[in-house]
């Protein structure tokens, strides 16, 4: 292999933006590194925006701050490494509702994703059907199966249980519906636990000792001025060429490398490269690998997608109650699914002249067609809907911002893991110097999309020969 190394990262959200800094960590000093971006901005769906005057989160609000082990998150541990730690700030108030009824309910603690491991702790919410959660003297999911979460907890707790909990946290997420959703990807720590405990509140309680989590201690952070600021830095540190307005629109074998073929149809660039990451979602992947790999690109490419809508309103001093927001099961017939008041629940967004920050999510999987509504039509729709919920009328907002996510959250099936795996060992075995990274295989969330592009980059590094330092 000729030195420099040339890798391209295809995608410039957080998870290619984390290969690309892994990749200058770890690979050889002179490793050419480039990054393609087929829109003009880089982050993916961390981008900070402006409304009424002060920053707001346009995209993912959060990150983690453990991960499944107890230990520090990827998120956490890149944020350090690149010299911003002293940015993280965590939420002052961490009480959320669940919309029952019309009305606020406070979440109740002691769940897994609102799957409960004491059922008389949110009886406040929802009736579990008692007696059905028996030891059967098996485990409640064999070794290597997988199912969807609604269809283990209906199993166990009854309908209540899921439409009233367990679906709106998923939603809340995902945009899916606990029905669909693997089990394995979207909650691995219930999943290894189901495999060996013979009741579902046992799993979840194992679950939960398995990550123990000091009382009190905040679950979630974020950075003061924004998560742009942390792709700002990654990039930075990265040492990438950037390339936005980018499209890498095929990828070719070439013997020794890829090439790449870059930009519009009547006026390619040709780019030719040693390896590939590929942090873009499955379909944009699985076009890419269609030639070189098309077995893969089939299996990669069959996942789907929901489309989602933030809505975000400046309130001049509303009556706001002491929550962090609420979530929506889809059996209240609301638009909206989810809503936060970041100016109630982050400390440090609070204004001294009282004005609020309100943002609503709008869309499930399957219900895009609310989604083609007008931008206004959006924004009064959801006005509307929370003043109901919270029981008195909002005042008219001064102003506000409507951020539109096609195909942002992936619909993971009951067994995705096991299809993504097959389609990796296949990708490794024919091209091991193209590596997948991002949301579309791993999971959601900033944590788990840092740690998949800096496990891709580490292939990479790999199958190009090591690691010179």
């Amino acid at each position: 292999m000729r030195q420099p190394w040339r890798v391209a990262v295809v995608g410039g959200g957080i998870a290619g933006l984390a290969a690309a800094v892994r990749l200058r960590e770890r690979a050889p000093a002179g490793t050419e590194i480039t990054v393609y971006e087929q829109s003009g901005a880089l982050g993916g769906k961390l981008r900070t925006g402006e409304l009424a005057g002060q920053p707001v989160e346009l995209g993912a609000e959060s990150f983690l701050l453990r991960d499944p082990t107890g230990g520090e998150s990827a998120a956490v541990a890149l944020i350090r490494r690149l010299g911003l730690a002293e940015r993280i700030v965590h939420p002052t108030v961490g009480q959320a509702a669940l919309v029952i009824d019309a009305g606020l309910r406070p979440i109740p603690g002691g769940t897994l994703v609102g799957v409960p491991g004491d059922l008389d702790r949110v009886t406040s919410v929802a009736r579990p059907v008692a007696g059905a959660d028996t030891d059967d003297g098996r485990p409640l999911v064999g070794p290597d199966a997988d199912v969807s979460v609604g269809a283990l907890v209906r199993s166990r707790f009854g309908d209540e249980v899921v439409e009233r909990l367990v679906d709106p946290m998923l939603g809340g997420v995902y945009a899916g519906r606990a029905d669909d959703l693997s089990l394995v990807t979207t909650m691995p720590a219930l999943a290894r636990t189901a495999r060996v405990e013979h009741t579902l509140t046992g799993a979840v309680r194992a679950a939960q000792a398995a990550a123990p989590r000091a009382p009190g201690a905040p679950v979630f952070g974020t950075l003061a001025g924004g998560l742009t600021t942390l792709v700002e830095a990654a990039t930075t540190a990265s040492g990438a060429t950037v390339r936005r307005n980018a499209a890498v629109r095929e990828l070719t074998a070439t013997g020794t490398g890829w090439r790449l073929t870059v930009g519009p149809t009547r006026d390619p660039e040709l780019v030719d490269v040693d390896a590939v990451v590929l942090a873009v979602p499955a379909r944009p992947a699985a076009r890419l690998l269609a030639g070189p790999a098309p077995a893969v690109a089939a299996g990669v490419g069959a996942l789907e997608y929901a489309s989602v809508a933030l809505v975000t309103l400046a309130l001049p001093q509303p009556h706001l109650p002491e929550l962090s927001g609420f979530l929506v099961p889809s059996t209240e017939g609301l638009l909206i699914k989810a809503a936060t008041f970041f100016t109630t629940k982050w400390g440090h967004l609070r204004r001294p002249d009282g004005l609020a920050l309100v943002r609503a999510s709008v869309g499930r999987y399957g219900e895009e067609a609310h989604l083609q509504r007008p931008d206004a039509d959006l924004a009064t729709t959801v006005h509307r809907e929370l003043s109901a919920v919270l029981g008195t009328p909002l005042p008219a907002p001064v102003d506000g911002h409507v951020q539109r996510w096609g195909g942002a959250l992936p619909q993971y099936a009951p067994g995705h893991a096991d299809r993504l795996a097959a389609a990796r060992a296949a990708l490794r075995a024919a091209h091991p110097t193209v590596a997948l990274a991002g949301a579309g295989y791993d999971g959601v969330g900033i944590p788990v999309c840092v740690r998949s592009g800096e496990t891709a980059a580490e292939e990479i590094i790999t199958a190009l020969g090591g690691s010179a330092r």
